[in-house]
């Protein structure tokens, strides 16, 4: 009877789940095998059990990533989120000036890649002609090492996450900003109301799911960041940079798979980046829901 009634769109959708079961679901299920074997790609994989795990919590390098990582994402989360907020209050209006502001935040977030990560190598260069440093020269400062030196490594990370992402959460605010009621600011300034306390007590209690959900994903893509350590930390010998300053956990991931062709141990490190991603995320249903139900 079901299939009588459905089978032509069963099997419209068909391809759909076939392709999704094959590049989705047995990938996924295939390295939570590999998570549990010894397995260096040349050999077949070996049953060990849980001995990866136990591998990557003795392996300073792992505590390492997961450190610069967690401090990455805090950095670039909060920062980001602040100065998009303060963009949007700034720059939310439909005037022309505040279009061509909301454009040029937003262009990274459209030409970002290889190419713009490329030109911050050359800006951050060790070297007098990079920018940065032939602004130090002309204020008579010394060049700096900003890929060389350890102390710099997260400030300049830090620094290329938040211009990528910050035109991005100063959109979504400034959607976030139009969605509140006029009348509410019109009430509040018959009342007496300052700007301010019309932002704490309007702007930010209506603004709060948006902000929980720039604030929550922005902390699930800074976990998962990748090529911007790798391109402008990557060397042939260590891609974690000057005293692994620069390693976090999917370069990490990367180096033991794809470098050391340690798949048994990567795909371990990639479950404990995904159980991690996955608390995150419950973090971001929770808080959404709790909003939504207010």
């Amino acid at each position: 009877m079901i299939w009588r009634r459905h089978g032509r769109d069963m099997l419209l959708v068909a391809p759909f789940f076939g392709l999704f079961a094959v590049f989705g679901v047995w990938p996924v299920l295939r390295s939570a095998w590999l998570s549990l074997t010894d397995y260096h790609a040349t050999d077949a994989p070996r049953f060990i059990g849980l001995r990866n795990y136990a591998e990557l919590a003795a392996d300073e390098r792992f505590w390492t990533a997961l450190a610069n990582t967690a401090a990455y994402m805090a950095s670039v989360s909060v920062i980001a989120v602040l100065l998009g907020l303060v963009l949007a209050l700034n720059f939310g209006s439909n005037s022309r000036l505040h279009q061509a502001v909301r454009v040029a935040f937003f262009l990274p977030a459209v030409a970002g890649g290889v190419g713009a990560i490329s030109a911050w190598k050359w800006l951050a260069n060790s070297e007098a002609y990079g920018l940065f440093n032939s602004l130090r020269a002309a204020l008579g400062l010394e060049p700096a090492r900003f890929l060389g030196d350890p102390a710099w490594t997260l400030p300049v990370l830090v620094l290329v996450g938040v211009w990528s992402v910050l035109g991005y959460n100063l959109v979504i605010f400034v959607a976030g900003l139009r969605a509140i009621p006029e009348e509410l600011y019109q009430a509040a300034r018959l009342d007496g109301a300052s700007r301010w306390q019309q932002l704490l007590h309007i702007t930010l209690p209506n603004l709060r799911p948006t902000l929980v959900y720039v604030s929550v994903t922005g902390m699930i893509a800074s976990f998962q960041v990748f090529y911007e350590p790798y391109l402008l930390y990557g060397a042939v010998d260590t891609l974690g940079g000057p005293l692994d300053s620069a390693l976090m956990l999917v370069t990490y991931l990367f180096d033991r798979g794809f470098r050391q062709l340690d798949l048994g141990l990567a795909s371990a490190a990639a479950w404990v980046l995904t159980t991690l991603l996955f608390g995150l995320t419950w973090v971001n249903l929770k808080l959404i829901g709790r909003e939504a139900g207010r």
